[in-house]
């Protein structure tokens, strides 16, 4: 009979109490570095769009967030995860008429806010 380690399966750090170990920097530092950290490991975030016709019309069929290792969409219907997002596009394309393409996030492309159309 084999006796599982109680930290078996969890970070390693669990094995520590808060406590015993010194912080490594200050609390503004700290924060600055998770900021890094999360900006170094985000995911790119994409669309999987569906083209009506040549430029015609689209719409947006799904959202996605591309991993080192895999992605994963979400659309109105369903959830799913790809190897690779190009891997989604072909549950997208619906006969001769319908083709989906990515079109990856890009903030600096979005409508200005207070932007009047109008004028």
């Amino acid at each position: 009979m084999t006796t599982a380690l109680p930290y078996e399966g969890r970070h390693a750090l669990h094995a520590f109490e808060p406590g015993e170990m010194a912080p490594v920097c200050d609390e503004h530092e700290f924060a600055a570095i998770m900021e890094t950290l999360v900006a170094d490991e985000a995911p790119r975030l994409f669309a999987v769009v569906q083209e009506y016709g040549e430029r015609v019309d689209a719409v947006i069929a799904a959202w996605g967030m591309a991993f080192p290792d895999h992605a994963e969409l979400v659309s109105h219907q369903l959830r799913m995860s790809v190897r690779e997002p190009e891997s989604a596009l072909r549950m997208f394309t619906v006969g001769r008429h319908i083709r989906a393409r990515l079109v990856w996030f890009n903030p600096d492309a979005a409508t200005p806010t207070g932007y009047d159309f109008e004028t």
